[in-house]
């Protein structure tokens, strides 16, 4: 299996998912974080329960979670509007809550 059928979607810390998780019989929350390296803001990674447990997972996934790095760090300059990221091959979709709905919570 390649990471180009790999599919990991990050979310922010304290909220919900904003799109569609990733196509799943069932999701593993993977126990590493992705943090913000300017300030405070995690993310939980999730991702197929059985694409999670193939041996080789770590290896595909490690481009894919270099770019959830990456769009991460890039929307430290929005204060992180962007609470769902998915990849999707070589391009990440952001999920944004729209401003009226974050200034509820």
């Amino acid at each position: 299996m390649g990471s180009e059928r790999l599919k990991i979607a990050a979310i922010r810390s304290g909220t919900d998912p904003v799109g569609k998780l990733p196509d799943a019989a069932f999701h593993k929350w993977l126990e590493e974080e992705l943090g913000c390296p300017k300030c405070d803001v995690n993310y939980r990674m999730v991702v197929d329960w059985d694409q999670a447990n193939d041996r080789w997972f770590e290896t595909n996934s490690r481009g894919l979670v270099r770019m959830l790095k990456k769009a991460i760090f890039m929307g430290h300059g929005d204060d992180h509007r962007v609470t769902h990221f998915e990849t999707e091959g070589v391009v990440i979709k952001s999920f944004v809550v729209p401003r009226g709905e974050a200034a509820k919570k």
